[in-house]
């Protein structure tokens, strides 16, 4: 790829430091990332250490703003949206869709993080807020995915089966969902996180340039055009991944459950397993209820109770719940529907590796291990591999068994 080292000064952070230019900024449009940075704002900061420009969709014009036409910034601009507008500073953009873009290194920031590519600001059909997207080529991108979702000091092995599960999850959500819609994947954990620029190291960029262009596929010519498949990972499994269809309810050949006797000797034990989590009636049957409106009928939820399990001799994982109400009616849910509507943040209830008591006016959800769904790579899983000397081929191949790994460019 060729990355040459340059100085740019960062803006906001009052020092110099060393970064890399953007590669594949002129890369094939099939290979940009669209990823949902702030959804619903109403006002936001950009900054660039460079030329700064601005115009309707993707094609550019000078940005008149603070007196300078095309030139770098030395404070931020306001973005807000006023009369149905974004306003650039001072300047209204009457167009639904305006793309900031810079020169050399093409990095910008939003709110003082930094990140590279562009910034699409995007107007909602509310007309009273906007999505700020950054539109990036998918190997910068993975730069910021891979020091996000690992410790950049992990083994080089355990980086790189991340970096090729991140890409083909990547562009398997892109291809799937991001159609219909003004972003491809969200920089959360709903997707997988990213951090720009902060998340970037020597290590991880080694990890993305080791890899670059390999992804996972499965199926009949096991090509990128047909065999990508949703390379699902979570942190700890806790000793044993899951079968994607018992969690998501849909089924893909390379993502059923295996054994993982090495997450256990990476995950410290307070993580590997969690205390015990409490929940009352009431929070239950309200966050429920706003979650699925169907449940309703049920009244206030009376009883909670796994009706299928994955054994695994010492410990199993609930796949699904049944809720009775206080009418009388029952209905179901998945385990891992259940945990995230009662427990969003994943904190509290951090598996369905767990048992569901009834406990003073609520459930306790005790002898909790895992963290994380439990479908497809377990991370401390990969890492205890790479220690073992595994390479990153052979922990991508027991946790994806039957998959193969090609090259996109």
């Amino acid at each position: 790829m060729g990355l040459i080292a340059l100085t740019a000064l960062l803006p906001g952070c009052g020092r110099r430091e060393i970064v890399r230019p953007t590669p594949q900024m002129d890369a094939d449009s099939r290979f940009w990332v669209r990823v949902l940075l702030l959804p619903n704002a109403t006002e936001c900061t950009v900054a660039a250490p460079a030329p700064i420009y601005a115009g309707a969709h993707n094609v550019t014009a000078a940005l008149p703003a603070g007196g300078a036409t095309g030139a770098a910034l030395d404070s931020p601009i306001r973005v807000t949206l006023s009369d149905g507008r974004i306003h650039l500073g001072a300047t209204p953009h009457a167009t639904d869709e305006v793309t900031i873009s810079t020169e050399q290194p093409h990095i910008f920031s939003l709110n003082g993080q930094s990140y590279r590519g562009r910034l699409k600001l995007v107007r909602n059909k509310d007309g009273r807020t906007f999505n700020a997207v950054n539109v990036v080529p998918l190997e910068p991108y993975l730069a910021g995915v891979v020091g996000a979702e690992m410790p950049a000091y992990w083994e080089p092995q355990a980086l790189r089966a991340q970096a090729i599960a991140a890409r083909t999850y990547c562009l398997y959500t892109k291809n799937r969902f991001g159609v219909n819609r003004s972003w491809d994947v969200s920089s959360t954990q709903a997707n997988q996180v990213y951090r720009g620029l902060s998340a970037e190291t020597a290590q991880i960029w080694n990890a993305v340039t080791a890899t670059y262009g390999r992804v996972l596929v499965s199926g009949r010519g096991q090509s990128p055009e047909t065999g990508l498949f949703p390379t699902y990972y979570s942190s700890i499994c806790g000793g044993h991944t899951e079968n994607c269809e018992r969690v998501f309810g849909e089924a893909f050949e390379p993502l059923k459950a295996v054994p993982c006797p090495y997450c256990k000797d990476v995950a410290r034990m307070g993580m590997f397993f969690w205390p015990m989590a409490q929940f009352d009636r009431a929070t239950v049957t309200a966050r429920l209820v706003q979650r699925y409106p169907s449940l309703e009928k049920l009244g206030e939820i009376t009883g909670i109770v796994a009706i299928e399990k994955s054994d695994h001799d010492q410990f199993a994982r609930l796949t699904r719940i049944r809720l009775t109400g206080s009418t009388g009616k029952t209905d179901s849910l998945r385990a891992e529907d259940l945990r995230l509507t009662l427990d969003p943040s994943g904190r509290k209830i951090q598996s369905t590796i767990c048992h569901i008591v009834p406990w003073g006016d609520g459930w306790a959800f005790l002898s909790g291990r895992g963290w994380g769904h439990g479908v497809g790579m377990c991370q401390c899983g990969a890492e205890g591999m790479a220690r073992l000397g595994k390479s990153a081929e052979e922990i991508l191949q027991h946790y994806y068994p039957g998959s193969a790994i090609v090259s996109l460019y």
